[in-house]
């Protein structure tokens, strides 16, 4: 990603959410602590299943008196469906603002130079009204402005920012081992700890109770974390759930065939840092793990 390169992320969605609830309601359903949101921090977080499963992940910022939820915008409608469901009689308001509202991102360099910046993972300032956070899971995917359409132009050309396609960014977050497109194929597949959730900044261990915070602690304190999901490429199609196999024997899945694939993987037997040196085979096609950057 280039100092004065910006994507616009047309496959991201925007929820807001506010009301006299709204801070409440997030602390008791998501994995990380809403308590870390505010003016200067945003966070990642995710909403799991009462087992710990994976449903679905977003990036949440401090916007006016309420939150905004940046996820994956062909899980919005189903995301909100959820939301609804634990709402029961909490004062908010939940609100489909992607007609509104659009995801860009520039680089982490061209943030460093915003006033106020600092090279903190979720670190946020505001510029021409709107937040602007350096990505709380990693400083490489560069900093995440959301805004309406006029303003990100107007912040496009004040800072003499270039557009380029957003494959570009889609290519880096996976080669980060970030998923962030077809995240539905994961949805009740995988447990939260296996997303690599903890390293990425989107569990909080010290805060109370959420959806799926049982079986998260108990894996993380019986270290029961025998499995994670890392980048993979390879060159024609892999269907989902397929096997991998090293040398014959069973090492993982793919659960995402692409276009940026990954596949969830056994941690031992072999070792994980060994199987990276190997040509894996899933359909009689040969692939290979991209990184461990996680494990």
């Amino acid at each position: 990603m280039e100092k004065d390169q910006i994507f616009f992320l047309k496959d991201r969605g925007v929820i807001y959410i506010n009301g006299k609830d709204a801070k409440k309601f997030l602390q008791n359903i998501i994995t990380n602590d809403i308590n870390k949101v505010g003016n200067t921090s945003s966070c990642f977080a995710s909403l799991l299943t009462p087992q710990g499963k994976y449903l679905f992940d977003f990036v949440i910022i401090k916007h006016k008196q309420g939150y905004l939820l940046d996820c994956e915008k062909t899980q919005l409608n189903q995301l909100i469906e959820r939301l609804n469901i634990y709402k029961l009689n909490s004062e908010i308001e939940i609100l489909n603002l992607s007609n509104e509202f659009e995801v860009a991102v520039i680089s982490r360099e061209k943030f460093l130079t915003l006033g106020g910046a600092k090279d903190v993972e979720g670190s946020s300032i505001k510029y021409n009204g709107d937040t602007v956070t350096l990505d709380p899971r990693s400083k490489e995917l560069g900093g995440r402005l959301i805004a309406n359409f006029e303003k990100i132009n107007l912040s496009l050309k004040k800072l003499n920012l270039n557009s380029k396609n957003s494959k570009n960014y889609y290519s880096l977050s996976h080669k980060l081992g970030i998923p962030q497109v077809n995240t539905n194929k994961l949805q009740d597949k995988i447990f939260g700890l296996e997303c690599n959730f903890e390293k990425l900044n989107g569990i909080d261990f010290k805060k109370g109770c959420y959806v799926g915070q049982e079986n998260t602690a108990r894996m993380k304190l019986k270290n029961k974390l025998k499995k994670t999901l890392l980048p993979v490429s390879f060159e024609g199609n892999i269907s989902a759930l397929s096997e991998i196999t090293c040398k014959e024997k069973v090492v993982g899945k793919i659960l995402i065939p692409g276009p940026y694939p990954f596949g969830l993987f056994k941690t031992d037997s072999p070792n994980i840092n060994e199987l990276v040196k190997e040509d894996l085979l899933s359909e009689k096609t040969k692939l290979k793990i991209i990184n461990v950057l996680y494990t």
